[in-house]
């Protein structure tokens, strides 16, 4: 058990105020030791010639043909990396392992709800993801060809995605959370040719149906030939003949080999949606040379991985989902590539009880956590005794991600999780980054809590005045990324106007505008603050108000809605929508309800508005424009600022009389 077995309820609050009067936190003296990194010289050898570093990050990995240049930029922001370099992600996550003799390591340790356990090694991985590849080029699957992906967190997922990326079949993964009509709209954009999906999904002890859910929306997409159902609960659903087939049918039937196919360092990988301000998701492009040389070497130096050559190979456990970002980089690509072994997790952090992950730790001898604040913040309130059930011992490095890390949850992860013994990497990076950006290495950097430290070595990030566009020494402004990464986006997904606008429009075309403020402090730290667009951050998943402003006014009784991210202890930020109803229509419960089941039908539950506040109108310029500043400052309780632009002001005088009416009942 930890040290903090006795520190509970009012001690521990002691303790971790007591603890808010360090400012820094020295990496402990026995894990600088063995880092991997722990000359901070580093830095400064990456930012003096950065290719040569990353190209030295890239020869860590196996190509079938050396690239010709490194980094070709004549067209910037459209950059290419390891130009004339051919290679395959498959082979490196897989083939080289097994062929090294590592066949019998284990990749994953799954573990299922309802405590099914599989130990996937190396070789059992390569084998399946062969047959499923082959069975791909089967149902006329080929280079160039989108694959959409919509499962729950079993092996198959995995097992899909790298047999994509065996043949150079770009996938589009949706996360399970999202709902059916959001599966419509992705394979719809991405042009999908073939989808892969499940019968149903565990759920907390229930099982939901996800086929069926599909059929009901997916109608005759001209793309869509095939649907691949993976029979994972035993559920029944429809199959309709000539185009719906089960996974374990066409895997009985494949050739059980399928080469890795040599791809051209900039053959796309993966297309992967996530929200932008306007209604639309954006389709993120990653390419395969430049992106799995940024996710080798940030999973391997972030989290000082040990791995299977090691005497003390480290167990190491992602806690997100394959659906984001955060899954493709540090669940799939970067500890296959790195040839990790990972534990999977199915279900829910609560279920079947709140002590779940603590279990899995023990159980599985787990030496790294990543995950969420938000879920650290939902740890905090269930109480210090669920870990302290548990022996953690095996801890020895934490991870955050997804969103910034507030003071108090980075303490109490400190404090009760890692037993004040386990350095914490407090990472910044995004969907279009591929790769983690800003954040500590373990070995080298003091930590502040709540702040992601600075940029990791070969990376570029700066803090820009957002008037001059001048550099910000000390204090707030825009966060950029001013020189190209291997892993960037190299562009939205048949959108090239809309990739320079959101991304490299403002500053020009060699500076990628982040889309979030942050402060650079007296020493030098970097702090991220927040989306400066029209974007909220729910439990760490992205989502655009104009996204769920739309979801909201297809209910039914609804005119108009604007929605805005606030402040919330559990989530990092709770959507809370101001809805105008139709006519003379008045909102109670019942209208919230049929509002919030609207959304969850069309985004998912995670959507969901916590706060749904009514009004005759709202707040606009006069060319039409909601003012979501305002929205937000009324929220928060904070003073209005300028309103002398609105189409009418006395509409923020009756909002503030809502929104304080509404406190009033909450109380």
């Amino acid at each position: 058990m930890s040290d903090s077995d006795a520190a509970t309820g009012g001690e521990l609050d002691a303790e971790l105020a007591a603890l808010l009067d360090i400012e820094r936190f020295d990496p402990p003296a026995k894990f600088r030791e063995r880092a991997l990194l722990k000359d901070p010289a580093v830095y400064e050898r990456a930012a003096s010639d950065p290719q040569a570093w990353w190209a030295s990050q890239a020869e860590e990995l196996d190509w079938f043909q050396h690239w010709t240049r490194v980094l070709d930029d004549d067209d910037p922001p459209f950059y290419k990396w390891f130009t004339g370099g051919t290679i395959n992600v498959s082979y490196n996550c897989l083939d080289r392992h097994v062929i090294a003799g590592h066949g019998d390591r284990v990749a994953f340790h799954w573990r299922g709800e309802e405590g099914q356990e599989r130990d996937i090694t190396y070789a059992e991985l390569l084998g399946e993801v062969e047959r499923f590849a082959s069975a791909l080029k089967g149902l006329g699957v080929g280079k160039g060809d989108v694959v959409g992906i919509y499962l729950p967190m079993i092996p198959e997922v995995v097992v899909a995605m790298l047999a994509c990326a065996r043949i150079g079949a770009p996938h589009n993964v949706v996360f399970g959370g999202f709902s059916a009509e959001a599966v419509r709209e992705r394979m719809e954009f991405s042009e999908a040719k073939v989808l892969i999906t499940v019968d149903g999904a565990a759920r907390k002890g229930k099982t939901a149906p996800v086929k069926d859910r599909v059929d009901e929306v997916i109608g005759d997409l001209a793309t869509l030939e095939k649907i691949v159902v993976v029979r994972s609960k035993g559920t029944a659903c429809q199959m309709r003949e000539g185009r719906d087939v089960y996974y374990e049918d066409i895997l009985a039937e494949a050739e059980p080999t399928c080469p890795a196919e040599p791809l051209d360092a900039e053959h796309p990988l993966f297309i992967l949606y996530t929200s932008g301000s306007t209604a639309k998701p954006k389709g993120i492009l990653h390419t395969t040379g430049g992106y799995l040389t940024g996710v080798s070497a940030t999973h391997r130096y972030v989290f000082d991985l040990r791995a299977g050559g090691d005497p003390d190979p480290d167990v190491y456990w992602c806690a997100a989902d394959v659906g984001w970002v955060t899954g493709h980089s540090y669940i799939v690509y970067g500890p296959l590539c790195n040839g990790a072994t990972s534990v999977m997790w199915e279900g829910a952090p609560d279920y079947p009880h709140k002590g779940i992950w603590w279990e899995l730790i023990e159980r599985y001898g787990v030496t790294i956590l990543y995950c969420a604040p938000t879920a650290i913040r939902a740890c905090i309130k269930w109480g210090a005794e669920w870990p302290n059930k548990h022996n953690l011992d095996s801890l020895r490095l934490l991870g955050s991600v997804g969103e910034p890390i507030n003071p108090k949850a980075w303490l109490w992860y400190h404090k009760v999780i890692g037993a004040e013994r386990c350095p914490i990497v407090d990472t910044w990076w995004q969907t279009e980054t591929g790769a983690i950006m800003i954040t500590p290495l373990p070995g080298i950097t003091a930590t502040k809590p709540g702040s992601a430290t600075r940029a990791f070595p070969g990376v570029s990030a700066d803090v820009l005045d957002e008037s001059s566009g001048e550099p910000v020494q000390q204090g707030q402004g825009l966060l950029v990324l001013t020189h190209p990464w291997p892993s960037m986006l190299r562009t939205l997904y048949k959108e090239e106007e809309r990739f320079i606008e959101t991304y490299f429009q403002r500053f020009g075309s060699e500076t990628y505008l982040v889309g979030d403020a942050a402060r650079r402090d007296g020493d030098g730290y970097l702090w991220v603050i927040g989306r400066i667009d029209d974007v909220v951050n729910v439990s760490g998943h992205r989502l655009s108000t104009a996204e769920v402003e739309s979801a909201i006014v297809a209910h039914a009784e609804v005119a108009e809605a604007a929605v805005i991210g606030q402040h919330d202890e559990d989530t990092g930020q709770a959507i809370v929508a101001f809805v105008t109803l139709q006519g003379d229509i008045q909102g109670d419960e019942s209208t919230i309800e049929g509002i919030r089941e609207t959304v969850s039908g069309r985004i998912g539950k995670f959507a969901r508005p916590k706060r749904v506040i009514w009004t005759e109108d709202l707040p606009k310029t006069r060319s039409g424009k909601i003012m979501r500043r305002l929205l937000r400052d009324i929220a928060e309780g904070r003073a209005l600022g300028d309103v002398t632009t609105l189409r009418d002001p006395v509409v923020m005088q009756q909002l503030q009389d809502q929104v304080s009416q509404a406190r009033a009942q909450e109380e």
